[in-house]
């Protein structure tokens, strides 16, 4: 983990950011982060181009853009080359989320584990 300081500033500016989200943005991002923190505690929140992301030694692994803020038609959750996801020669590193339900809470509770192991 980083600098306590500078860790409880990025919490701050995470939960500032994805409160100040539309619904269903908000809703989504206040679960994905419950989710992170819960799954991965060594990540670090922080905020990557402006949007919430989750970082291990200052290097993002996780990130979620909301919808509205890109104009799209589902929120993403996504994944840098820093997540341990490899399978093969190939797999997936970002999904369309349009809302959370017990299954895709599950899926990427799953994938936080697998990104930090």
């Amino acid at each position: 983990m980083g600098d306590k300081k500078t860790e409880t500033s990025g919490e701050a500016e995470v939960l500032a950011t994805i409160a100040a989200m539309p619904d269903p943005d908000r809703e989504i991002g206040e679960r994905l982060h419950e989710i992170i923190r819960t799954n991965g505690p060594e990540l670090s929140p922080r905020l990557w181009y402006g949007m919430p992301a989750y970082a291990r030694k200052g290097k993002v692994v996780c990130f979620f853009q909301s919808a509205d803020k890109f104009k799209t038609r589902y929120a993403t959750f996504g994944f840098e080359h820093e997540a341990h996801l490899d399978e093969g020669s190939m797999w997936p590193v970002a999904f369309a989320i349009k809302e959370l339900t017990a299954p895709e809470e599950a899926k990427i509770a799953a994938l936080v584990k697998k990104a930090v192991g």
